[in-house]
């Protein structure tokens, strides 16, 4: 879930998926564009704007909060006309041409984003054609439309379609190649440890890859930022299947619980901070544990970031909030008492105000007979003046797909 993009990319920023350690972190550059009304976050929005709004929109709905409507206007707003999203378009007044960088990953975040708030049916729609439109032969997805399959963009596009119910990713094949059997591709065996690659290198071999891993495992159990729920899957040590279960266990059960075993953390892969706990990435590895071997195999890594995750989040932003929520979430924790802070109200206030429950409304007034007549002038002026109050849908799940 923590999708990486180009190097070159990682490099411009300090925050893609939060994975730079906050210790190794340079401060966010000068935003190139004043910040939008209804984004989360104020660092330049430039390589992430859709990416962080749609796991902020995420983390709240995992979280039974009504995002506010303009943070959901904003994200509708960057759509383009096919259907795909670009990690960010400062001008949407002007249409989208072939030189507007769109991308899978943030398309298929902002998917998950709009089936968690609801009423988006066509631009639903419309992203889905647009994904299953630049599917690769292989099954797999790009970061870009025509790149090379990587683990997670792959990953990403599944939790996506899935999400959405009806037709999920195993159907959405490519030359009689599912996005499974992409990930399968990318699984290395058993003797090199039974994790994932991002992508073959230039001579075609693998290599693990703890990032790529977190994402693959969570995909390859068909679940997504969205939909992950911890659950007891395939047990016992690592096992060469091309199943993708199977690979799901190998990645999570073996690779990534030895890799957190030690110090309950993964380390940086970034050039001069090897050293150093990629926050990001554990927070990852925390969701795949879980739904791959249930709430307690994620225990160690969960109360890690419990205790050390603070200074990282508060530097990061949204998506580092969010990434905190989404795992404290599937692996059974509270986000409103993470390590003592409240994740939930944090995230909140990086960004518009939500929408207010029912049970924060004020009280009537003495002399409300239960009809309402006392207060009609009271409501009657509160809608002159454009006041709404919305309310958090009753019926609601923690769990529940939309």
């Amino acid at each position: 879930m923590n999708v990486r993009r180009s190097a070159a990319v990682l490099a411009a920023t300090a925050v893609i998926g939060t994975a730079t350690p906050a210790v190794a972190a340079s401060p966010a550059p000068s935003p190139s564009v004043a910040i939008p009304d209804g984004l989360y976050g104020k660092a330049d929005p430039a390589f992430d704007g859709v990416w962080r709004q749609s796991l902020a929109l995420i983390a709240q709905h995992r979280a039974d909060v009504e995002p506010a409507a303009e943070a959901v206007d904003w994200l509708v707003g960057q759509q383009c006309a096919d259907g795909a999203f670009a990690a960010f378009r400062a001008d949407t007044g002007k249409a989208c041409d072939a030189k507007t960088q769109v991308d899978t990953n943030s398309t298929a975040a902002a998917l998950q984003a709009l089936a968690a708030v609801g009423g988006h049916d066509i631009e639903i729609s419309k992203a889905r054609t647009w994904l299953r439109s630049v599917q690769n032969k292989d099954g797999g997805w790009g970061y870009t439309p025509g790149g090379a399959s990587d683990a997670n963009s792959t990953s990403v596009v599944i939790g996506a379609l899935n999400a959405l119910g009806g037709y999920p990713a195993s159907h959405v094949s490519k030359y009689g190649k599912s996005p499974f059997d992409a990930l399968l591709d990318l699984s290395l065996p058993c003797a090199q440890g039974g994790a994932f690659a991002y992508q073959p290198d230039k001579k075609g071999k693998l290599a693990a890859n703890a990032d790529a891993t977190a994402a693959a495992v969570v995909g390859a159990m068909g679940m997504g930022m969205l939909t992950a729920q911890a659950e007891d899957g395939t047990k016992g040590g690592c096992t060469d299947s091309a199943n993708p279960e199977q690979a799901a266990a190998n990645g999570g059960g073996a690779y990534l619980a030895r890799a957190v075993r030690k110090d309950g953390y993964l380390k940086s892969s970034l050039p001069g901070s090897e050293d150093q706990p990629d926050y990001g990435n554990t927070a990852d590895a925390v969701v795949a544990l879980a739904v791959q071997g249930g709430e307690k195999a994620a225990q160690k890594p969960l109360r890690w970031l419990e205790k050390n995750s603070a200074a990282w989040a508060r530097q990061s932003g949204p998506a580092a909030y969010a990434q905190l929520i989404i795992a404290a979430d599937v692996a059974g924790a509270d986000p409103r008492d993470f390590g003592g802070a409240d994740l939930v109200e944090q995230l909140n206030a990086t960004g518009p105000a939500p929408k207010k429950a029912a049970a924060e409304e004020p009280a009537a007034k003495d002399g409300d007979d239960g009809s309402g007549n006392a207060v009609w002038w009271t409501v009657l002026a509160g809608l002159a003046a454009g006041a709404g109050v919305g309310i958090l849908l009753s019926g609601r799940r923690k769990r529940q797909q939309p």
